[in-house]
């Protein structure tokens, strides 16, 4: 895919304290949602709950026309000037990934109910050939059954800037996302590519849609 035609994707996916899980939730889905969605260049958002045991519960992937939204005034000035609802919950997250990049491959249509995603450490992304062979896995997988759309988000860690206190800066890694209309058809096929690239299998982690909001 042309560079230039790639669409840029922010991820957060964190953890929160029990006590404040509620508040989080209404943040999320009445006001930070909203907020994000209303900047220039942002296209959608969408909101993923964890399916088993998971070290980061929740999962919120923005979508824009390209990763230059990232760096355009009205980001930089919104990332800047965040609310106090907004300042109250980064303080309760925990353990959070924050990552900015481009989707250098998105393959199927639509959007899965079912979200399956694993890390692809920097050091392996960087190894020969490991891109192009991950792409075209990915292309090949869309034609399985109950699959409906995969993609690789390649980690920019200078956009990456964490936001919350216990945050570690991210590196320039890459996030593997399998979509299915089922769970565990989305989770065996994630495991299947974590494990071709000597990743542990146990490193996969799935979600369930929660809602989805659209510019």
């Amino acid at each position: 895919m042309n560079a230039d035609l790639q669409r840029g994707l922010l991820c957060i996916w964190t953890d929160i304290d029990r006590e404040h899980e509620l508040d989080f939730n209404r943040w999320y889905d009445r006001e930070h949602m909203q907020e994000r969605v209303a900047i220039p260049g942002f296209q959608s958002a969408r909101r993923f709950a964890s399916v088993g045991a998971c070290p980061r519960p929740y999962l919120a992937l923005y979508y824009t026309d390209s990763i230059e939204t990232f760096r355009s005034d009205a980001y930089r000035t919104a990332f800047a000037n965040q609310t106090a609802w907004s300042l109250e919950n980064f303080k309760r997250m925990r353990g959070t990934q924050r990552r900015v990049g481009r989707l250098s491959l998105e393959q199927g249509e639509g959007e899965g109910g079912a979200l399956a995603l694993f890390v692809v450490p920097e050091d392996i992304l960087q190894q020969e050939n490991v891109r192009t062979q991950l792409r075209q896995r990915l292309t090949d997988l869309t034609s399985q059954d109950h699959i409906i759309r995969t993609t690789l988000l390649e980690t920019d860690a200078a956009l990456s800037t964490p936001v919350t206190a216990d945050a570690r800066p991210a590196p320039a890694d890459a996030l593997v996302m399998v979509e299915a209309t089922r769970a565990d058809v989305a989770h065996g096929h994630a495991q299947a590519l974590c494990a071709s690239l000597g990743l542990p299998p146990e490193d996969v982690y799935s979600f369930q849609s929660l809602w989805r909001l659209a510019s």
